[in-house]
């Protein structure tokens, strides 16, 4: 085993490296991951779209001038009318795109270069039926342009390319292009078509590779490394947050400190890697607590845990920090250095604040500090308030 997928490994379970491991040679992701990707490229690919939406538009119409200049005769006009055709499409995805319909944009990109791909082959059947040295190899550009500059997936991007070199091979054979000129120019599309083929399954592959390396250093980062719980540097920074999300919703915030009681003797007694156990058993229940969206569960530091509980009040806080102790009591995680039992126990702070203009947010944290004191105080494995 490499040292890189060894690493990994310690890691797991997780969905990133799951995925990492596992491999994507078909350029998709399993389960919900293959959603995320999307949304994230989504979100990147936007400005992008833009610009080459914005530049295809204007080399568009350059091109409608140069058909005037190479032709003369009345089929000009029909060229100009695909033209329009495929200048309607094009502003009208530029609209949607200008005014933020990123739910269509994965379309909005092929309906554009599809509606450049078969509009340019239409006209240049048209342009053909009466000079056959009018140049067609702007069809490759605008497979180019889909293979790399439209923010397109490999699939989508062949797509809408396959699509405008069929388009131009029935225009052709219906226009009667020369059979050999034909063949020779469908090969020459064909051809860079292979090569655009190639380089966005590479551009792709290491789109999603960089993905899952951003998504899992994300998630180290924020995670402790033993429980795989929240740490305390994603704490502070969702508990603003929700704060803030507080005050505008209107609900209260609750927090439960708990630590676990007299864990440095347990070490002592049991040793660190059995402590380590310990840690993530209470960390199983504690995260079982955190268990809606804007919930929290987290590690703040050797044997002391959080959860924090969005819109929940002071009773169902009180409820779910008895029901955590009494079930990690329940477990009969032995610990004979304890003075405040025959098994592993905990004590918990709680406490519970309204969000509101003037009131500081440190202060939830203080007033659940202060109860898990009291409760420690009391002779432990409590809950306080």
């Amino acid at each position: 085993m490499s040292p890189h997928q060894a690493w990994l490994d310690e890691v797991r379970p997780n969905p990133y490296v799951d995925q990492l491991l596992g491999g994507f040679t078909w350029l998709r992701f399993r389960g919900p991951l293959e959603r995320e990707y999307r949304e994230a490229q989504f979100a990147q690919t936007q400005s992008l779209l833009r610009i080459t939406l914005a530049v295809g538009t204007i080399l568009w119409l350059l091109f409608a001038i140069l058909d005037h200049l190479l032709i003369s005769s009345s089929e000009r006009w029909w060229m100009s009318a695909v033209r329009l055709v495929v200048l309607a499409v094009l502003l009208g995805c530029g609209a949607l795109l200008w005014r933020g319909h990123r739910q269509h944009l994965e379309w909005m990109s092929m309906a554009s270069i599809a509606a450049l791909g078969v509009g340019a082959a239409v006209v240049v059947a048209i342009a053909h039926g009466v000079d056959h040295n009018f140049p067609y190899e702007g069809l490759l550009l605008i497979s180019m342009a889909g293979y790399f500059l439209a923010g397109l997936r490999l699939r989508q991007a062949l797509l809408v390319s396959l699509l405008g070199v069929v388009a131009y091979g029935v225009g052709e054979w219906w226009v009667g292009f020369p059979l050999a000129r034909l063949i020779n120019n469908l090969l020459f599309l064909l051809s860079g078509s292979v090569v655009g083929a190639v380089g966005c399954y590479l551009l792709e592959y290491k789109s999603r590779e960089s993905f899952l390396n951003t998504r899992l250093m994300q998630l180290l980062a924020d995670r402790d490394g033993l429980t795989s719980l929240h740490n305390r540097r994603s704490f502070n920074r969702q508990m603003t947050s929700l704060w803030r999300q507080g005050q505008r919703d209107g609900v209260p915030l609750s927090l439960l400190i708990a630590d676990v009681d007299h864990f440095k003797a347990y070490n002592d007694a049991y040793g660190h890697h059995a402590g380590d156990h310990a840690l993530q058993a209470v960390a199983r229940l504690v995260e079982e607590r955190a268990r809606r969206p804007l919930d929290m569960a987290v590690r703040l530091g050797g044997e002391e845990f959080a959860v924090l509980l969005y819109g929940s009040d002071q009773a169902v806080a009180l409820q779910l920090a008895e029901g955590l102790r009494v079930e990690l009591e329940q477990l009969g995680i032995e610990h004979r250095g304890s003075s405040s039992g025959a098994v592993l126990t905990l004590s918990v702070g709680v406490a519970t604040l309204q969000p509101a203009e003037g009131l500081a947010l440190t202060q939830l944290y203080e007033q659940a500090d202060r109860a898990l004191y009291l409760a420690k105080a009391n002779g432990r494995n409590q809950i306080a308030h």
